[in-house]
């Protein structure tokens, strides 16, 4: 890695893990921002239901029903999260999933500060492609915007959340986008009543110990 790239990856790391240090702030939320996709499919034959000492069992054959795109936000430090199921992933479904964080959930924030991994589709301009002008400016105004660096996204605590989703939620064939929207609302519903949270306990100095590769020689 050329040293300057070096030097960008270790501030965008750095820069993350100093706002997992910030205390929690209700006007000044930290929200942390994924995105995946599910293949919705359905059975070809009717499964056999579990019986005692025997699973549920499908046939190995299944339908294809198109793909969803689920982004989700996790505020970390209250242990609530949001999923939004589309059935596009665009620039513009971004924006818009963006657009409902800021009236929907913190519509009374002074502003929100989010941290999320740099895909194609989380770019700055999604807003300035999606909104007018005046909009996508006042929107812009109250974001804070963290990114982790290159191939850092583990750095974000949705991405561990995300994995939870995929392991108690999505590990099912789901046929149809109604159902697989209900599904995760109630997994969403189910995992905050149960004060379910991430237990995040790597620092910056941490990563000066255990990533010392990484920084510049001096």
């Amino acid at each position: 890695m050329p040293p300057e790239a070096s030097g960008a990856c270790v501030a965008h790391m750095e820069d993350v893990l100093d706002v997992y240090t910030r205390p929690d702030d209700p006007r000044v939320p930290q929200v942390c921002m994924d995105e995946t996709r599910k293949q919705r499919v359905g059975e070809t034959r009717v499964p056999i239901p579990a019986a005692p000492g025997r699973p549920r069992r499908s046939d190995s054959e299944y339908e294809r029903h198109g793909v969803s795109t689920l982004f989700l936000f996790v505020k970390p430090l209250q242990g609530w999260r949001h999923v939004q199921v589309t059935d596009r992933r665009t620039t513009q479904d971004w924006a818009h999933a963006i657009h409902a964080l800021v009236e929907v959930h913190y519509p009374d924030a002074e502003r929100s500060v989010r941290v999320m991994d740099t895909r194609n589709t989380h770019g700055i301009g999604s807003r300035d492609e999606t909104f007018p002008p005046d909009e996508a400016k006042r929107l812009s105004r109250t974001l804070e915007r963290h990114d982790t660096p290159r191939h850092g996204s583990w750095l974000t605590i949705a991405e561990i959340e995300r994995s939870v989703l995929s392991r108690q939620c999505l590990d099912r064939r789901i046929p149809e986008q109604t159902a697989l929207t209900e599904a995760v609302a109630q997994w969403t519903h189910d995992r905050t009543a149960a004060r379910g949270t991430v237990d995040w306990r790597f620092t910056t100095t941490d990563a000066r110990i255990k990533l010392q590769r990484l920084y510049p020689s001096l």
